[in-house]
Order: structure tokens, then sequence, then C-alpha cells
């Protein structure tokens, strides 16, 4: 198949016309090499911005419909007015950073999936070869559990929760094969789901509460492995969702400021955190204070602020509830 052969069915088009009405530029689809690897992964599209347009690259046209319908319904999440997660953090090690923050978009993305994959099945975007396909691509992504736990269950323990918020129901169909491979991940997967799936994920509120549980349960879960946590609690900035009533609040009703072992990545200077009150989340970063500004007046002054100046001066998005 080449790419030039391809063409989006009417579902796919229709809501690219949609995120095109919400998106102040231009939003097209690209089909890029002939690769079809046979299977489906949320690895095989990204996101490109270039300047005012943003490009959906579909690099594996096994399922183009499906991949490209998945990518333009988590570009309209954002649009529409769900939270982001922002990595404004440095360790101090590029390598370890790109790690952690691809280890949060995967939990964010996990919970943001209960509203994708709803989407597409009400749009009939996913039927019975593209979840065989996905089987597939759990299988190519992660090897059957070993004896002794090793330092693969992190990926394991991701794959199959975002399979069971991928297939649902459904997911008796499939369980038997996975348990066979992966019985200590997807016992672990599930406890997790069960948990994120208590309340559920409907609006920015609900999406924002789930996806800060799920960050805490994974790392207790890793931690009960004896592996390394994750501390996306810590590393990844979420989107506020606050009443008109917490906007109007001074900061020191609704956050505590500490100082971070890290560093705020544009300036390299030492970070001071922002803690939701109500969640324990990261929920915007600001480099430390030089010069005159490096005062106790300078904390005094953030912490008397509303919550809504504040937001407005570090030029960081909220979401009204």
């Amino acid at each position: 198949m080449e790419p030039n052969d391809i063409k989006l069915n009417e579902q796919t088009q229709s809501l690219l016309n949609v995120v095109n009405r919400f998106f102040p530029g231009k939003v097209e689809v690209q089909f890029i090499g002939r690769l079809q690897s046979g299977y489906v992964r949320h690895d095989q599209a990204q996101a490109v911005q270039d300047g005012k347009n943003i490009y959906i690259q579909i690099s594996d046209l096994s399922a183009p419909n499906y991949t490209a319908s998945h990518e333009l319904l988590h570009l309209l999440m954002t649009l529409r007015g769900f939270p982001q997660a922002f990595f404004s953090l440095t360790t101090g090690n590029s390598e370890l950073d790109e790690q952690l923050q691809a280890m949060g978009i995967e939990l964010f993305d996990i919970v943001a999936h209960f509203v994708v994959v709803a989407e597409q099945r009400k749009h009939d975007l996913i039927n019975a070869d593209i979840e065989s396909m996905y089987l597939k691509g759990i299988k190519e992504t992660i090897k059957p559990e070993p004896a002794e736990l090793d330092d693969e269950m992190t990926v394991r323990l991701v794959t199959l929760l975002d399979a069971m918020v991928f297939y649902g129901d459904r997911f008796g169909e499939v369980k038997g094969d996975l348990e066979a491979d992966y019985p200590k991940s997807l016992a672990a997967a599930q406890k997790l789901y069960d948990l994120i799936t208590e309340k559920p994920t409907n609006s920015p509120f609900t999406f924002r509460r789930n996806v800060v549980k799920l960050f805490k349960a994974f790392d207790d879960q890793l931690t009960d492995w004896n592996l390394p946590p994750l501390n996306n609690k810590d590393f990844t900035t979420i989107t506020s969702v606050l009443s008109e009533r917490q906007l109007n609040l001074e900061v020191r009703q609704m956050f505590e400021i500490f100082h971070s072992e890290l560093h705020e990545k544009e300036t390299n200077r030492r970070a001071y955190v922002g803690f939701s009150k109500v969640d324990d989340q990261n929920s915007f970063v600001i480099p430390a204070p030089t010069g005159k500004d490096d005062s106790p007046e300078f904390f005094k002054r953030l912490y008397s602020m509303t919550v809504e100046d504040l937001f407005k001066e570090l030029k960081m998005p909220f979401i009204l509830r």
C-alpha cells in the first residue's frame, strides 16, 4: 500500500473537520512510508507542530483510520479544555528526563483513553480486526514475565493497564491469553484499573482526579516490586481544574510552594514547585528568584496573590470547572 492510496474514511474525516473547527491553524493527517506491521500500537503516530499547523504523522499503515482517529481525539480533548501534562523540571540528566517524561505521558494517556476509546467505539473505528491487531501489539511490546521480577515490569504494567482500558467490558475475551504470559503484571494492572474506574472519567475535573490517583497508585505498585518509583506527583505538572471561588482564593489557601532538588528547565535555576492542597500534585513551577527578589518578601507576595492572578503572571493555563 502506498501512502497516496490511503483515504480517510467518513468517520475519521468528520473528526478531522471537527478538530480543524476548534484549532486556530490547520491540522492535517500525513501518511509516511510503507510500513505495515500487522499490529496497532500508540507509537505509530505523532503530532508534529510546525508554526501554526499540526501534522498528525502516521508511520504504520496497518490500520490508518484507527491510528489517525486515536491521535485526533487526543488533540480534540486538549482543544476542548481537558488538562495537559507539562514538564518544566529537569534532573540535569537529559536521558533520565526523557524516560520520566515518556512514562508520565504514558500514564496520563491511559486515563485519556477512557474518553478516546469510547469515542472510537461510538463511531465504529474499533472492530474485531482492530482488537486482534491490538493484542498482537501487546505481544510485540512486552515479553512474557520471567520467574524472577525484572525491570521490564514497569512497561508490562503500563501496557496491560492500557489494554484493560482499550478492551473495557470485552477484556474477558483476551484475559486468559494475557494471564498465561503476564500473571503478576496483570493482577497488579487489575488493581489499578479498579481504582481508576471507581469514578468515571467524563469531565476535565474527573480526568485530572483519576490521573493523580494513577500516578500515586502506580508508584506504590513499583515500590512493592522494589523498583524505583516514577515520582510523577513531583515531576509532572498537571493543569489545575478550579472553580470561580477557588480562583479568587489566595494562593496560600490552595497551594503549598516547596523548594525542589530539581531545576527549572528554561532557566536552569533551582525550582520551586506549587503543590495543590487538594491532591498534592505538582500544579506549577517557578524558577528560584535572583538578585533582590531572592527574599522572603518574594514568597509572601506569591502566597498573598489570588490564584487567578498568580496563574496569569506565570502564563500557566488553568481550566474553569
